[in-house]
């Protein structure tokens, strides 16, 4: 599916759905901005979008088509036999967790930024993207007035969305630490390694998005007029503050997983102290059970008339002297 939109400086919008055929004509007049996304399109749509109307560099178009395993970002710049104006290709990746599944979902979300045009590309909708041009196509804040303001937006708002995600984390954490405590069980392992795992995966998709964020913020690429940059600056203060959250989590997560064992380690204890005081208390009756199990005729007691009551007398004085005497040396 192609979106396109076209808007003067002052951010108002001129045209939307525009006919691919007329997109160069717009282009061509300085006095408009042209946004085209790319949802779920087509290898002819985006063929004919990326080579035919923009002649983007074959090695952007490429990592654009297929997946980049890791946000990044690349500064353009044509030479003579080149067709293509100055531009701006990045890779970002916005996240959603579900409760539900355990799971951080990653959708990719590719840019194309010129001095006069903004083209992303996505595979999956996006509610970062369909946020920022509902709030462009009705004037809001003239967020569009220009391709780096209408990147900002899109960045802020993958930024935004990381906010759920977070509480969301939150929320699971405050519940393994009531978990780990009442069912230190082999489900509340699964879980706390479980999610341990999701965060690490958080972590992984936010580092290289905040490298990719700092080259904007430190004002490095010209097609982001340095006005703006300070609003740049703010998305990678953010996701720094996102990072060392995550960093917490994961701290956090290593100490439930030292609780869990530990008191794993602490049942299995008691299990076995339980284990050998019972081992303890029937010594005494089994070494009485095995002494006179031995086969001999000539015992006096065999036949001894309260022989039977001897035994179980002896037995059980036995019995509670070892018991006592663990009691006192304070064992068990």
């Amino acid at each position: 599916m192609i979106r396109s939109f076209a808007f003067t400086t002052q951010g108002r919008l001129h045209t939307q759905d525009i006919d691919v055929f007329l997109m160069p004509t717009l282009l061509a007049d300085t006095n408009l901005f042209l946004w085209v996304d790319l949802e779920a399109s087509t290898p002819e749509e985006a063929k004919s979008i990326l080579e035919g109307i923009f002649h983007f560099h074959q090695l952007s178009i490429e990592d654009c088509i297929h997946a980049s395993p890791s946000p990044k970002v690349e500064e353009y710049t044509p030479k003579d036999e080149d067709r293509f104006a100055a531009y701006l290709f990045m890779v970002i990746h916005a996240v959603d967790y579900s409760r539900k599944d355990g799971l951080f979902a990653t959708s990719e979300l590719n840019f194309f930024l010129g001095k006069n045009f903004l083209v992303t590309y996505h595979d999956v909708p996006l509610r970062s993207v369909t946020t920022t041009a509902e709030r462009a196509t009705r004037g809001t804040m003239h967020i569009a007035r220009a391709p780096d303001r209408v990147a900002h937006t899109l960045l802020d708002a993958i930024a935004d969305n990381y906010k759920p995600a977070l509480e969301e984390l939150s929320l699971e954490i405050a519940e393994l630490e009531n978990d780990v405590v009442e069912h230190p069980n082999q489900r509340t392992l699964n879980k706390i390694v479980g999610i341990k795992r999701e965060v690490l995966h958080l972590r992984q998709i936010i580092g290289p998005q905040q490298e990719v964020l700092k080259r904007f913020a430190d004002g490095e690429f010209k097609l982001i007029r340095a006005h703006l940059v300070p609003y740049y600056r703010d998305i990678y203060d953010r996701l720094f503050h996102i990072a060392n959250l995550a960093q917490g989590y994961t701290d956090s997560l290593t100490g439930i997983l030292h609780i869990h064992l530990s008191m794993s380690s602490n049942k299995t204890g008691e299990i076995v102290k339980a284990l050998t005081l019972i081992t303890i208390l029937s010594t005494p009756a089994t070494i009485i059970a095995s002494w006179y199990g031995i086969n001999f005729e000539a015992m006096p007691e065999l036949k001894w008339l309260h022989g039977y009551s001897f035994v179980f007398g002896l037995t059980a004085f036995t019995t509670l002297g070892t018991w006592w005497y663990v009691k006192k040396r304070k064992w068990f």
